[in-house]
């Protein structure tokens, strides 16, 4: 617990002088007041987020943590748990959606290996991917714990050790995941934290029919039922019914905010892991960005949680970190506004009434 707890006294609100700073610029740009609307608001915080009014983000890392599940001996996915390591694969030769969106915006991609149920000696020793890994995927949650309190503390020091190692070659961060059954520890973090209810909340997932939802929710139930997380301890949810890349999502949220950069949150997956972090460290909600609404209807409720409006509302559900490396583009957009713009004065140019 001591990276966690040293990373936790590290994070700072956003600091509203400088938020104040940028507001001071952007009402005197040449135009109609606040006529870019929301590229304004994210300038505000990542100026309050960096204590700069010209920010640089030019170095981007989306951060994909892979992990499997053994809740999907259930039936909860119409993919097989195998797919998760073939797709890892996919990452590292650049075949993934994540590798053509990153592309966008010289986005660099890191794959960790937070705990696949495959063998991935050949990646980390070419240092193809990140080997941060805690077991072979998790336990059945419907059965019991899904990991021991001790491995959803290693997997959240694991995704801080990750932010901190990137730290020197990256100014904004991103979050991916790819795991086969993960929308469903998602879902159960998301009702144990909001106390909405697992029928809201859960959705299709990889694509499943009506009769696999059913029994998709029915698992659910059963999984919070057999282990009853406590909801003030965040570490309990994750070890009783999370996975270890949320546990690791979860850590570079933390590690990011202690290093005051900003973090773009991806979709569903993703949004579980700012859960787990925001409920060890609610200041680290200050530096995240939410990337899109994701089609899964329980994402609206975690944005909700963590009292964030999405970037984007393009029906995305791929995971992988590929909302939050579209988004950066949206970021970007924000600092040229911020930086780029001439106000009135500078400008030479009269302002309205």
């Amino acid at each position: 617990m001591q990276l966690i707890e040293t990373t936790i006294q590290k994070i700072e609100p956003l600091d509203k002088a400088w938020r104040d700073k940028a507001t001071a610029r952007l009402e005197q740009l040449t135009m109609p007041h606040w006529a870019l609307g929301r590229l304004m608001d994210l300038a505000q915080d990542l100026a309050g987020m960096t204590r700069t009014i010209k920010p640089d983000f030019s170095r981007k890392t989306v951060v994909t943590m892979a992990g499997d599940h053994g809740v999907t001996a259930e039936g909860v996915s119409s993919f097989p748990s195998d797919v998760t390591v073939q797709m890892v694969h996919n990452f590292v030769n650049g075949g993934a959606g994540i590798n053509a969106l990153a592309k966008l915006n010289n986005v660099k991609v890191v794959v960790v290996d937070m705990g696949v149920a495959g063998d991935l000696s050949d990646l980390v020793e070419s240092n193809k991917i990140v080997s941060k890994r805690i077991a072979d995927g998790t336990e059945n949650m419907a059965k019991g714990p899904a990991m021991s309190k001790e491995q959803a503390i290693a997997a959240i020091e694991a995704g801080i050790e990750v932010a901190l190692e990137l730290a020197e070659t990256t100014d904004i961060f991103g979050t991916g995941d790819m795991g086969i059954g993960n929308t469903t520890p998602s879902t159960a973090i998301v009702s144990i934290l909001t106390e909405a209810s697992v029928s809201e909340l859960t959705g299709r997932g990889t694509g499943i029919e009506d009769d696999q939802l059913k029994h998709k929710i029915d698992v659910i139930e059963a999984a919070l039922k057999v282990n009853a997380p406590e909801a003030s301890d965040g570490i309990d949810v994750l070890s009783k019914v999370g996975g270890f890349e949320i546990g690791g999502i979860a850590g570079l949220i933390l590690g990011a905010a202690s290093l005051q950069k900003p973090v773009v949150v991806d979709g569903f997956i993703s949004t579980a892991g700012a859960l787990i972090a925001q409920s060890l460290a609610p200041d680290c909600t200050d530096y995240i960005i939410a990337a899109h609404n994701s089609v899964e209807p329980g994402h609206k409720v975690m944005l909700g949680k963590l009292g964030k409006q999405a970037l984007l509302d393009l029906n995305l559900r791929l995971g992988e970190g590929t909302g939050a490396a579209l988004a950066m583009n949206i970021v970007d957009a924000s600092v040229k506004v911020l930086t780029e713009i001439a106000t009135f004065e500078e400008a030479h140019v009269s302002e309205g009434n």
